[in-house]
């Protein structure tokens, strides 16, 4: 049963990147802005190393019923938020399509975060333990970033409209 169940962890895992990349390569080639695609592009792109990350711990774990033991790739420091900068969140307005990918995205980055901890949590396996634990922690980042975006979108708008009671 466990080797079933890690299976389909594993498969939820990749179908779950597949989708986050499907959706930021669509949002970044629907995005006007070059900053605002770059950003959605950068996304993407981890999300395929995701991909990676786990199509071959799935090879491995059918050819030998264990998981791969390996040295886990640093999360690039603020790599999203150099692209973030104050220019480019000022091309974004809260009511775009780009926002609205935003508050899609952070509903991606949540799942994730979900799927990957409660795996890191119930895992025996030492190596499937880090690895998930890994994960989550990466999507985390994504979601913070994703967030704090979001809320930044929300107050230029209360900004801008004066919607503050005060």
């Amino acid at each position: 049963m466990e080797n079933s169940n890690t299976l389909e962890i594993l498969k939820t895992a990749i179908l779950l990147e597949r989708r986050g990349k499907a959706f930021y390569t669509s949002v970044a080639n629907q995005a006007q802005d070059e900053d605002v695609k770059q950003f959605f592009m950068l996304m993407a792109k981890e999300e395929d190393d995701h991909i990676a990350f786990l199509t071959e711990q799935f090879a491995h774990y059918v050819e030998t019923k264990e998981f791969k033991k390996r040295d886990l790739p640093k999360e690039e420091e603020n790599a999203a938020e150099e692209i973030l900068s104050a220019k480019m969140k000022d091309k974004i307005s809260a009511a775009s399509f780009e926002a609205s990918a935003i508050a899609a995205a952070i509903d991606f980055e949540t799942r994730a975060v979900k799927v990957y901890s409660q795996r890191a949590e119930s895992a025996t396996d030492p190596e499937e333990k880090k690895f998930y634990k890994w994960l989550a922690e990466w999507e985390m980042g994504h979601h913070q970033i994703l967030h704090e975006l979001d809320q930044q979108l929300k107050e230029k708008v209360w900004n801008d409209n004066n919607f503050w009671p005060f």
